[in-house]
Protein backbone atom coordinates (compact mmCIF):
# COMPACT_ATOMS: atom_id res chain seq x y z
CA UNK A 1 0.00 0.00 0.00
CA UNK A 2 1.77 3.23 -1.27
CA UNK A 3 1.77 5.69 1.61
CA UNK A 4 -0.17 9.40 1.45
CA UNK A 5 1.90 12.08 -0.24
CA UNK A 6 3.16 15.01 1.94
CA UNK A 7 3.15 19.04 0.49
CA UNK A 8 4.54 21.64 2.33
CA UNK A 9 3.49 24.95 1.28
CA UNK A 10 4.42 28.60 2.26
CA UNK A 11 1.68 31.14 3.29
CA UNK A 12 1.69 34.58 4.62
CA UNK A 13 -0.07 35.15 7.42
CA UNK A 14 -3.05 36.90 6.16
CA UNK A 15 -4.01 33.91 4.46
CA UNK A 16 -2.90 31.51 7.61
CA UNK A 17 -5.59 33.47 9.42
CA UNK A 18 -8.43 32.98 7.02
CA UNK A 19 -7.95 29.62 6.16
CA UNK A 20 -8.09 28.98 9.84
CA UNK A 21 -10.91 30.85 10.39
CA UNK A 22 -12.91 29.49 7.46
CA UNK A 23 -12.11 25.80 8.33
CA UNK A 24 -13.59 26.37 11.66
CA UNK A 25 -16.66 28.13 10.54
CA UNK A 26 -16.87 24.85 8.08
CA UNK A 27 -16.08 21.93 10.65
CA UNK A 28 -12.54 20.86 9.25
CA UNK A 29 -9.09 21.44 10.23
CA UNK A 30 -6.71 23.85 7.99
CA UNK A 31 -5.76 20.38 6.34
CA UNK A 32 -8.99 19.22 5.57
CA UNK A 33 -10.20 22.47 4.01
CA UNK A 34 -7.02 22.08 2.28
CA UNK A 35 -8.28 18.94 0.99
CA UNK A 36 -11.64 19.86 0.12
CA UNK A 37 -10.52 22.60 -2.19
CA UNK A 38 -8.34 20.89 -3.62
CA UNK A 39 -10.66 18.01 -4.58
CA UNK A 40 -13.64 20.77 -5.67
CA UNK A 41 -10.99 21.95 -7.47
CA UNK A 42 -10.26 18.75 -9.39
CA UNK A 43 -13.24 18.11 -10.13
CA UNK A 44 -14.28 21.03 -11.61
CA UNK A 45 -11.46 20.71 -14.11
CA UNK A 46 -11.83 17.06 -14.60
CA UNK A 47 -15.85 17.55 -15.51
CA UNK A 48 -14.77 20.97 -18.42
CA UNK A 49 -11.58 19.19 -19.15
CA UNK A 50 -12.38 14.95 -18.78
CA UNK A 51 -11.06 12.56 -16.38
CA UNK A 52 -7.35 13.23 -15.62
CA UNK A 53 -5.69 9.30 -15.45
CA UNK A 54 -2.68 8.68 -12.96
CA UNK A 55 0.33 7.40 -14.74
CA UNK A 56 1.18 3.73 -15.18
CA UNK A 57 3.91 2.62 -13.30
Amino acid sequence: MEKDKHLGIRINKELHHKLHYISKYEGRSANGQILYLVRKCIGEFEKEHGEIEEPKE
